[in-house]
C-alpha cells in the first residue's frame, strides 16, 4: 500500500508545528477536515471509514466536522486505510489528538453551557477576527454584566438566581479575548434599535452606551449602526456572526443561532453569501467615525 497524496494540502507535519497553541475546537475541525481530505483522496465512502473503526458512517461525519473527539486508536486505522503509510506523517496527526481532546475553560461551565453553543465559545476564544449583526441585543462580547444579566433573565425568566450569575460569569469570561495580547478584531453592526431598548433600565443602559464609548476607542473594536432611517435591509433573515481564523485550512465559519439551537456555516458559497449580506450592511449603517457622536446623543437622552 503506498502512501495518499496530499498534493494541495498541507502535510500532517506542517498543521501540527502551525497549530500547537490552537484551541481544543480548532484543532478538532483542523484534525477532521484533514482526515476528511485523505479519505476523499482514497474515493473512500463513509460507510468504509465506518467499517473501519467498527462506527456507523454519522460518527465519521462528526469527527470529520470537528464535533467529536478522537481516539488514537481510530485514528491510526482510518490513516491505515487512507494509505498514510509514512511515520513521521502518522505521528505528526496522532500527536494532535490528546490536544484536541483537551477541554477548554468554558467547559467547566457546563452546568449552563448548551452543548450547541459550545461549540461557538471554543471558535470564538480561536477567531482573528468576529463579524456581528445584531437586532435585539448588544453583542455578548461588548455587554456589561449588568446588561448581560438583564439579557440573561430575558431569556431565562425562571431561572435560579445561582444559575443566572452563572451565565454572567461565563458572558464575562468570554471578554476576556478582548484584553489578551493578540485580541481578535471585532466588527459589530447593529440596528439603532438595539441602542435605544432599554433593556435593564436607564441606568443600566447608561452603562452599556459608555462602556461602548470605551470599547469604539480601541483599535480592535469596531462598531456601525444602522439607523430606522435605512428601513429595510439586506439582513432580514436576523442576527448572524461570521468568524475568521488564521490558521489556512480552516473556513470561515457562519453562526446562526436559535431558540434552543445553533446552525453553523462553513460552505465557501454560504460564508460567501453572508459576508456580502455584512458588507451591504456596513454601507447601509452609519460610518464608524459616526458611532461615538450616536452613542453620546443616546446617551443624553436615556
Amino acid at each position: 500500500m503506498t502512501a495518499a497524496s496530499t498534493e494541495g494540502a498541507p502535510r500532517p507535519r506542517y498543521l501540527h508545528a502551525q497549530l500547537r497553541r490552537s484551541s481544543s475546537t480548532v484543532l478538532r475541525i483542523l484534525l477532521g477536515t484533514q482526515l476528511r481530505r485523505l479519505r476523499e483522496r482514497r474515493s473512500i465512502t463513509l460507510e468504509e471509514a465506518g467499517r473501519a473503526i467498527r462506527a456507523s458512517h454519522s460518527k465519521i461525519s462528526r469527527m470529520e466536522l470537528g464535533r467529536v473527539s478522537f481516539r488514537v486508536r481510530d485514528i491510526g486505522d482510518l490513516l491505515t486505510l487512507y494509505g498514510v503509510t509514512d511515520e513521521a506523517d502518522r505521528e505528526a496527526l496522532v500527536s494532535l489528538v490528546s490536544q484536541a481532546n483537551t477541554q477548554g475553560w468554558w467547559h467547566s461551565y457546563d452546568d449552563v453551557l448548551p452543548s450547541w453553543f459550545e461549540t461557538y465559545v471554543g471558535l470564538e476564544q480561536a477567531a482573528g477576527s468576529i463579524r456581528n449583526y445584531e437586532v435585539q441585543f448588544i453583542p455578548g462580547l461588548l455587554q456589561t454584566e449588568d446588561y448581560a444579566r438583564a439579557v440573561v433573565r430575558l431569556g431565562h425568566p425562571a431561572a435560579p438566581a445561582d444559575d443566572v450569575e452563572r451565565r454572567v460569569r461565563l458572558r464575562m469570561a468570554r471578554q476576556e479575548v478582548l484584553t489578551r495580547p493578540d485580541p481578535p478584531h471585532i466588527w459589530a453592526v447593529v440596528d439603532e434599535a438595539v441602542l435605544r431598548r432599554s433593556l435593564g433600565g436607564p441606568d443600566v443602559m447608561r452603562d452599556q452606551i459608555q462602556r461602548l464609548l470605551e470599547l469604539v476607542a480601541l483599535p480592535h473594536v469596531t462598531l456601525q449602526v444602522v439607523p430606522f432611517s435605512v428601513g429595510g435591509h439586506a439582513a432580514a433573515g436576523g442576527p448572524f456572526s461570521i468568524l475568521r481564523f488564521s490558521e489556512a485550512d480552516l473556513p470561515d465559519v457562519v453562526y446562526l443561532e436559535q431558540l434552543t439551537s445553533a446552525v453553523y456555516l462553513d460552505k465557501p458559497e454560504d460564508a460567501d453569501r453572508y459576508l456580502a449580506v455584512m458588507e451591504s450592511l456596513c454601507v447601509d449603517a452609519e460610518p464608524a467615525q459616526e458611532t461615538g457622536r450616536i452613542l453620546a446623543q443616546i446617551m443624553t437622552e436615556l
